[in-house]
């Protein structure tokens, strides 16, 4: 399985998805640098943590029109893996790719640290090699994490089982606890916790990798 990292100038975490993927799960990763016009020859797409573009104006608003963005939007388009992380479910959300919105903290602090997280749905790409209900240990770092939609779309998650993954004990204000989504066709997820950095027991914890082996199990059975 080929891995892109995707590179913004402010991205800090693309060498913990190019590791976690290279490294930890023994798969090809390569970096895309963000004025690419095309992905090349890969799988699954990964948007890294980080402040892509000093994160001005908005967290994501700049990096949408990023000249690799388009080439991710048609990836997502035809049935492509994409996984966001942090900054990159920021960006998601700000390309039309996942709804909603992230914003300011509930506290208005940046918070870094450990979260549990439960998992709400097996029935995803990103999810499969997980149990519903189990809670993953996973760290966070962000000031803008707290995710809000309005009634119709929180609905439309509930009802499309697309909530991917909530807080059990939630840390920004996140409405309805929710820490990941899905997209209608299933092949984007969007998470504020970092699975990168829980990834082996030196970080503190490895479930992380419960994402990436369910990328990888996803892409085995296709």
């Amino acid at each position: 399985m080929r891995f892109g990292v995707i590179v913004f100038p402010g991205s800090n975490c693309d060498h913990d998805a190019f590791y976690a993927a290279g490294h930890n799960l023994g798969q090809e990763a390569q970096f895309i640098w963000h004025d690419s016009a095309s992905l090349g020859d890969v799988d699954a797409v990964v948007l890294p943590g980080g402040f892509s573009y000093g994160d001005y104006l908005r967290c994501g608003a700049i990096a949408k029109f990023s000249p690799v963005m388009a080439a991710v939007k048609k990836f997502a388009e035809g049935g492509g893996l994409v996984l966001g992380v942090c900054n990159g479910f920021q960006i998601l959300v700000e390309t039309g790719l996942l709804p909603g919105a992230l914003i300011r903290n509930r506290g208005l602090k940046f918070i870094c640290r450990e979260v549990g997280l439960r998992v709400e749905t097996t029935n995803s790409p990103f999810t499969a090699a997980a149990q519903t209900g189990q809670v993953l240990r996973m760290p966070i770092a962000h000031g803008e994490g707290c995710y809000i939609a309005d009634e119709r779309t929180l609905a439309e998650l509930e009802a499309e089982d697309r909530v991917a993954f909530r807080y059990v004990d939630n840390p920004n204000g996140s409405l309805r606890d929710i820490a990941g989504i899905l997209n209608a066709g299933r092949n984007v997820m969007g998470m504020m916790p970092h699975p990168e950095r829980a990834t082996e027991p030196l970080m503190g914890s490895s479930d992380g990798l419960a994402v990436f082996r369910s990328m990888l199990q996803s892409m085995v059975r296709a």
